[in-house]
């Protein structure tokens, strides 16, 4: 293998597939990643995979001599991280798997292992595939990542859930407090590009790799501004997933389990509305969170309907308290109510539009948070029983 490269490609996609190799692999193959050379089509490519998530991705590059080998992820990374700007050298000598990185001032040479031990990447037989813009994913995504669980023992809500349909692809997270639904609609035509009509697929998928996707989009995204929509196809069959565009490749297992019925959470009407200024209210709680420790998380809201105002205060014992105003639009009875305040602000930075709807009817049942404008997305909250 030989080629040569910008220090900058290097390192931006050994970066990317760092992120799939494990901290502590059960086999050593799987601490490397897989550099691949191909002369004819003059491009590098390189995988991480622990066995359940796989990223790979390729570049352009001057190669003179195809190659395959797989280098430790961490020692790689450290060094081109730090070598200087402009073009590198990589090359290895396949009888001792032993590769040689050059640069403007000097060389390393880093140990490596035989590809052959390298496991494959997951490939899907008879796949369900569905193409979407880069765009709506993104969308989707970070209007319920947020909410996933991070108890492993409740494995099936440490993803998101996709349900896919003739009127278009809906996005749901819950942790069995909260709750992140985002229905979107691709603005590309067709919405999706299937052949069935009555595309009735629904998946849910682990977290993690759904935070590597919509990360490594955006950042193609900011990094090519001008470069048209680009769609992402998405395969589904046995217990995996795979996500393709351009040269980029995720592939992860599905999560097994029944997904909560979801929508039976939600109420049918409400008896009070609110709107408010969503920036501003973050921005209180913000401030005012300073005053929660791990035991007491609270946030008490007071709801004023006569003099159109939302009062925000936080009683913390042994530390202090704070309370402040701030203007609303409200309609129903004059309430108070309360809320972990960790998940309200994560609703709330999770929503783009300027102004948000809160939706609700007693200080105990689901509260629902909806951007005025924008994606829509429903947030609900279980609000938290205060006591006397």
């Amino acid at each position: 293998m030989k080629f040569i490269c910008s220090q900058n490609d290097l390192n931006t996609h050994l970066s990317l597939v760092s992120r799939a190799v494990p901290s502590r692999p059960t086999h050593p193959v799987l601490a490397n990643v897989l550099l691949t050379a191909d002369k004819e089509t003059q491009r590098v490519s390189l995988t991480g995979f622990d066995l359940t998530l796989g990223i790979k991705t390729s570049f352009a590059a001057e190669v003179t001599e195809d190659g395959i080998i797989t280098l430790p992820a961490k020692l790689l990374n450290d060094i081109v991280s730090r070598l200087p700007d402009g073009e590198i050298t990589v090359s290895d000598d396949e009888t001792v798997a032993i590769a040689t990185l050059t640069c403007a001032s000097g060389s390393y040479q880093v140990r490596g292992m035989s590809a052959e031990e390298f496991p494959e990447l997951p490939s899907i037989e008879d796949a369900q595939t569905v193409n979407l813009s880069g765009e709506t994913l993104i969308e989707g995504l970070h209007g319920t990542l947020f909410a996933t669980s991070a108890d492993e023992t409740k494995q099936v809500l440490t993803g998101v859930h996709l349900t896919f349909g003739n009127e278009g692809l809906e996005f749901a997270a819950t942790d069995g407090h909260r709750l992140a639904m985002v229905e979107t609609f691709n603005q590309l035509e067709p919405a999706a590009d299937i052949d069935d009509e009555d595309l009735d697929l629904n998946a849910t998928v682990p977290a993690r790799a759904l935070g590597e996707l919509e990360r490594i989009l955006r950042m193609k995204q900011s990094g090519n501004a001008e470069t048209p929509e680009q769609l992402v196809s998405l395969h589904f069959g046995q217990g995996q997933v795979v996500f393709e565009w351009l040269d980029q490749r995720i592939t992860s297992r599905l999560l097994e389990g029944q997904y909560p019925a979801y929508r039976q959470l939600l109420p049918q009407g409400f008896n009070k509305s609110l709107t408010v200024e969503r920036k501003q209210f973050l921005s209180v709680l913000e401030r005012i969170s300073v005053l929660t420790d791990p035991k007491n998380q609270i946030v008490k809201a007071t709801l004023d309907a006569d003099n159109q105002k939302m009062t925000l205060s936080i009683e913390a014992k042994d530390v202090g308290s704070g309370r402040e105003t701030i203007a609303i639009q409200f309609s129903g009875d004059n309430m108070e109510i309360a809320f972990n305040v960790k998940y309200l602000m994560e609703s709330l930075r999770n929503i783009s539009t300027q102004e948000v709807q809160m939706q609700l009817n007693n200080a105990t049942s689901p509260v629902v948070l909806q951007p005025l404008g924008g994606a829509k997305a429903t947030h609900l909250i279980m609000p938290v029983q205060l006591r006397n």
